[in-house]
């Protein structure tokens, strides 16, 4: 059987039936109550809650629609998923969502069980970031042309995002207010709503100051903006416009586009660190870890890079 691609499968969602009423006020409902109890960021509840339509409209309001759903009605609908192609990764998440869903309609008294007790998660493959080498971050920073206000503001983004270790979705978000020139730090709200400060470096705060000075007020155009970062027509860039731009940055500096991911700058950032001879305590409060064990993976990362290279250069490797 041919592999379903991605089109494939916007194309079979977009025929399932449209979203019922009731199911849509139940979902709504849902993220209200677990943004208010829990604070999760809107990219988490944006995805729980496209998950939460994909399952409802596949059910087509069936049999007590999206909160009637029954064990069975699950496995049925991650087999269609497995069917589909989606990803273990997609399916792990998607679970992440009904089992927060389903207690809380345990909670509402919306349903007297949880469908979700025994579905396993599926066996995710450990993936490594993938960090580049200081070499290729040295080419990547320096692509951009500062001689224009855009390209400015793209190496003050990039010497940013690698200085402080930022998410992708931190550094589009970030509001002028944050940063903090004098002192040599930035307020970050992470995920969950945690805020740390993170210092800049002597580098990116030399950039963010000829972007504040030259480019941000033409971009601005006289007007009291917001947002720190300004595309030209005066708003934040989006996550996927900063990665349209990582990927042509990329290719000018001469880096397989394979080699790099939208969190590419973070995922060096934290590899260098370590490689330096960072503690990894202090590593995790910089990129904003709520657990010791995410950070951790950075370890894993590090002793790769020097297995390889002890291969290439050791006369016995």
């Amino acid at each position: 059987m041919t592999a379903k691609t991605p089109a494939d499968r916007r194309r079979n969602a977009h025929a399932l039936p449209p979203l019922a009423d009731a199911d849509a006020a139940a979902i709504g409902g849902f993220l209200d109550a677990i943004w208010a109890e829990q604070g999760l960021a809107q990219q988490t509840l944006d995805s729980y809650r496209r998950d939460l339509e994909l399952l409802a409209r596949w059910r087509g309001g069936r049999d007590g629609g999206l909160a009637g759903a029954d064990r069975a009605a699950l496995f049925d609908y991650l087999a269609w998923r497995t069917r589909e192609g989606y990803s273990p990764r997609s399916n792990a998440r998607l679970l992440s969502a009904l089992r927060a869903f389903y207690a809380w309609c345990l909670r509402r008294r919306l349903r007297g069980d949880d469908p979700t007790a025994l579905l396993e998660p599926p066996k995710l493959p450990r993936a490594l970031p993938k960090a580049l080498p200081e070499s290729q971050i040295d080419a990547l920073l320096a692509a951009p042309d500062v001689a224009t206000p855009l390209g400015l503001r793209d190496r003050a983004m990039l010497e940013l995002m690698y200085a402080a270790g930022l998410r992708v979705s931190e550094l589009v978000n970030l509001p002028a207010t944050a940063l903090n020139l004098r002192q040599g730090v930035l307020r970050v709200l992470g995920k969950g709503g945690r805020e740390r400060l993170v210092p800049l470096g002597e580098e990116a705060q030399h950039w963010l100051e000829r972007y504040l000075a030259q480019a941000r007020p033409q971009l601005a155009g006289g007007r009291a903006l917001a947002p720190l970062f300004l595309s030209a027509g005066g708003e934040a860039p989006t996550r996927q416009q900063f990665w349209q731009l990582v990927k042509r940055y990329a290719g000018a500096a001469g880096i397989d586009p394979a080699r790099i991911s939208p969190h590419g700058l973070r995922h060096s950032f934290a590899t260098h660190l370590l490689n330096r001879g960072a503690d990894l305590r202090a590593l995790q409060m910089l990129l904003g870890h709520s657990s010791l064990s995410t950070t951790q993976i950075y370890t894993l990362v590090a002793r790769e890079q020097l297995k390889q290279l002890h291969a290439r250069h050791h006369p016995r490797g």
